[in-house]
């Protein structure tokens, strides 16, 4: 299988639905960071399927779900993510799979326009469901493998932060129009860590 994208560096997208790429990928040692479709929120855009979190086989992860509906796997402890804003959901767990068991909260603002991405010191790429590269580096740097998998890769922040951090990564994306926009991410110099 082709990638849409690969740096020749180690990170590489993929344009598809992650259940007929990932079959067709060689085996990796990864730990997946990834945030799905959830059951509650963009349903109809995202096409959210009960089998998507099962289908993975996840051994170590870290995954982002909604504070309202229950995870669908077993899981070793949950971290919370504080968007330290008063509207909507004010926060998201992200579950960890085959970890230690500590529980953490993250504090990152919610990056859902360019008035926000500006205030943190962050960009916003117009995906609904972006997440703060700073929280994105927190993740990656808690996980020891070298490669991260992001099999709902969205705008690419986890292929970034990864990127920022050194590690490789493999993203698998379903809309073309943002892995357009995470190859233009990850072509940008390797952002200062702040």
């Amino acid at each position: 299988m082709t990638p849409y994208y690969d740096d020749g560096n180690g990170i590489q997208i993929y344009c598809g639905d992650c259940r007929d790429i990932l079959p067709c990928l060689p085996k990796v040692d990864a730990v997946i960071i990834t945030d799905p479709p959830y059951p509650d929120d963009h349903v109809p855009q995202y096409g959210y399927d009960i089998n998507l979190i099962p289908f993975l086989q996840i051994k170590r992860g870290l995954v982002f779900w909604s504070a309202r509906q229950p995870f669908p796997i077993e899981f070793s402890s949950v971290h919370i993510w504080d968007k330290k804003c008063g509207v909507q959901s004010e926060y998201e767990r992200i579950f960890e799979i085959g970890g230690g068991g500590h529980w953490k909260v993250f504090r990152h603002y919610l990056i859902n326009s360019t008035v926000a991405a500006n205030y943190c010191g962050d960009q916003f790429y117009g995906h609904p469901s972006q997440k703060p590269i700073r929280l994105m580096r927190e993740l990656v740097e808690r996980t020891k493998v070298q490669t991260i998998l992001d099999p709902f890769m969205g705008s690419g922040t986890t292929l970034r932060a990864a990127k920022d951090l050194g590690r490789k990564a493999i993203g698998i994306e379903i809309e073309e129009k943002y892995c357009e926009i995470a190859v233009r991410r990850l072509q940008q110099e390797v952002l200062k860590l702040t």
